[in-house]
């Protein structure tokens, strides 16, 4: 078998159930795969008091001129989708025939109190996607949020109360439009501390963390490839390479000659999601400034994303005004869990298809085997036809 016409066995048994599941797997895994293994404790502890840490693996040379970046976990409860597709890479032996001086590392669980908690925030209440802001400028403003913040999160979730702030948020979205209500809510704000798609006030465990393993495994590499594995925007099962990089730059030409033309450009106003600052992208980017970075995040749909925000806000108001180990906690744990990991035999081929695809191309872009790019008829030849 090698490298360039391996079809892997994938395995929707490569999933799992909990985040103490998947991490069993995983080592499991990258010890069979003879990859090298770190780990990172988080300082927080699980539902039971357990012990999370942030697991890497490396396959490939020590010091190698391209390196592959698989990343599960950034929003802990999203983590399952790129967990399922790290185990199955390990399992499938494509780490056992990497092309020549290039190396592959996989960031299991890189926030893994979200994942343990069924949260897609971090022990700190941090949207994670939206930490890495640039330390040298104030954090972006984001008066939107800040005019439904109290309607986002009552102090009820039921009754008179939360209808009356039902009804102010549907009158917003009516007068801003949907594009901005969305915006307004999921963009990233920084003066709400116990709000929804809160950045943060400074770097969190995971932020460091991240820079650590980038000091360690990535400083000095001259070519990049990232995926950063997420769930719950789009249709159902396809995973969306969405890259935030300027229209028509050398790095967004780079993501289009890695994945072709499925990726989706959030500067060019092809998707909903716009994140200004903050991202794992603008982290990995500053971090690496003598490196060509090629960054994706490989989002995977989900359900309804309406759905969606009505179980993140449960789960912030659970934390802001609730129990979290109250009677009400499980409930609300398992409609994000549903949201985030939809564990249907469909979804989780769907994925591992996509994931294995988009690893695959990463690799090939690094060793200069880009994808191919269709060619429209022009219309004249169109309308001879």
């Amino acid at each position: 078998m090698t490298w360039e016409s391996a079809v892997p066995d994938s395995s929707i048994e490569s999933f799992s159930t909990t985040y103490f599941e998947a991490r069993d797997k995983f080592l499991s895994a990258a010890e069979s795969a003879d990859a090298q293994l770190e780990r990172f404790t988080c300082p927080a502890p699980g539902p039971g008091g357990e012990a999370l840490h942030t697991d890497v693996a490396r396959l490939g040379p020590d010091r190698s001129a391209k390196i592959v970046v698989a990343i599960s976990g950034t929003h802990g409860v999203e983590g399952f989708c790129g967990s399922g597709v790290q185990v199955d890479w390990l399992r499938s032996g494509c780490g056992q025939a990497l092309p020549a001086d290039t190396a592959v590392l996989l960031i299991h669980a890189i926030n893994p109190y979200g994942f343990a908690w069924l949260r897609r925030v971090t022990q700190e209440g941090v949207d994670l996607n939206r930490n890495f802001v640039d330390p040298g400028r104030l954090p972006p403003a984001n008066p939107g949020y800040d005019e439904i913040a109290s309607d986002l999160l009552p102090s009820a979730l039921e009754g008179p109360i939360a209808q009356a702030a039902q009804l102010r948020l549907q009158a917003y979205r009516a007068r801003v439009g949907e594009l901005s209500f969305f915006r307004a809510v999921a963009s990233g704000q920084y003066t709400h501390p116990d709000g929804m798609f809160y950045g943060g006030q400074g770097p969190t465990w995971s932020n460091r963390t991240t820079h650590e393993i980038i000091d360690r495994h990535l400083r000095g590499c001259p070519d990049i490839a990232v995926v950063d594995f997420h769930t719950g925007l789009g249709p159902f099962g396809y995973g969306d390479p969405i890259t935030a990089y300027e229209p028509d730059s050398p790095g967004s030409d780079r993501v289009r000659a890695f994945w072709g033309d499925s990726v989706t450009e959030c500067e060019k106003g092809q998707t909903l999601p716009r994140v200004p600052d903050g991202s794992t992208h603008h982290g990995y980017l500053r971090a690496l400034p003598e490196s060509r970075v090629t960054f994706a995040t490989l989002e995977f749909g989900t359900y309804d994303r309406d759905v969606g925000r009505a179980a993140l806000r449960a789960d912030h108001w659970l934390h802001k005004h609730g129990d979290p180990v109250g009677p009400d906690a499980l409930p609300i744990r398992q409609a994000l869990r549903r949201q985030y990991y939809p564990d249907t035999a469909d979804w989780k081929e769907a994925v591992l298809f996509r994931g294995h695809q988009v690893l695959r191309m990463a690799l090939d872009g690094l060793n200069g085997r880009f994808a191919e790019h269709g060619r429209p008829v022009p219309v004249e030849q169109s309308r001879a036809a």
